[in-house]
């Protein structure tokens, strides 16, 4: 005869450990990474860490607070050295390395150009560039406003070309693009019916790049306007 097992007490169960802010973000960026950062919410969340929504709300005002704390938290991996060379070299390197994280998540991506990152790894980030711009004899006023261009520039990139699984229609959109430069009248559009090609050529790291050495050559010349 079998015999029912009797009921556990709360107080005999194991202790959840405590919440903390990092333990919330560590939980989130598990989801964004699993699921996307459409998929997190508050409820979901809450349900992955085995606690009530309101919970949450203590150490996030709302979502969209709870999304920078995850980019920031994913910032923490951008490779800050920028590997060797001159600071040219080094800048592009921390660039490209910050690039490279958002494409491996590109819902943050496009998180990225509507937020404000204020954490400690953004602020890490912006330290490291601004250095740099300072070690290559730029101006401060006009590495204050060429450093959020350069970040700019890595951003877009990552949302443009960074895709998860069954987004295909970004890549539609492309064919289609590519075939309107191509089949374009060259009577009424000569000069894209000429650079067809080279509209739609270097796509990857060497055009990424391209456009950092462009802001870089640029920001020493450009002297910010004066009133």
């Amino acid at each position: 005869m079998s015999s029912t097992p009797p009921p556990t007490s709360r107080r005999e169960r194991p202790a959840k450990p405590a919440l903390t802010r990092q333990a919330i973000v560590s939980a989130a960026l598990d989801v964004v990474r699993r699921e996307g950062l459409e998929r997190l919410t508050m409820r979901r969340l809450a349900t992955e860490l085995d606690t009530g929504a309101a919970s949450l709300y203590v150490y996030f005002r709302n979502a969209a607070e709870l999304h920078a704390g995850v980019l920031d938290e994913l910032l923490g991996t951008v490779d800050l050295g920028g590997g060797d060379g001159d600071w040219r070299t080094r800048l592009v390197g921390v660039l490209r390395s910050y690039t490279q994280v958002l494409l491996e998540q590109p819902s943050l991506a496009r998180s990225a150009m509507v937020s404000r990152p204020s954490g400690p790894h953004y602020l890490a980030l912006l330290e490291k560039l601004l250095a740099l711009l300072a070690e290559g004899g730029v101006a401060d006023d006009q590495a204050a406003w060429g450093v959020d261009l350069l970040l700019l520039h890595a951003t877009s990139t990552a949302v443009e070309h960074g895709t998860r699984d069954g987004e295909a229609s970004k890549e539609d959109g492309f064919n289609t693009l590519a075939t309107a430069l191509r089949t374009v009248p060259a009577a009424s559009h000569p000069r894209i019916a000429a650079l067809g090609d080279e509209l739609l050529s270097g796509p990857g790291p060497d055009r990424l790049t391209w456009g950092f050495d462009v802001l870089i050559n640029g920001i020493p010349r450009t002297p910010r306007p004066r009133r």
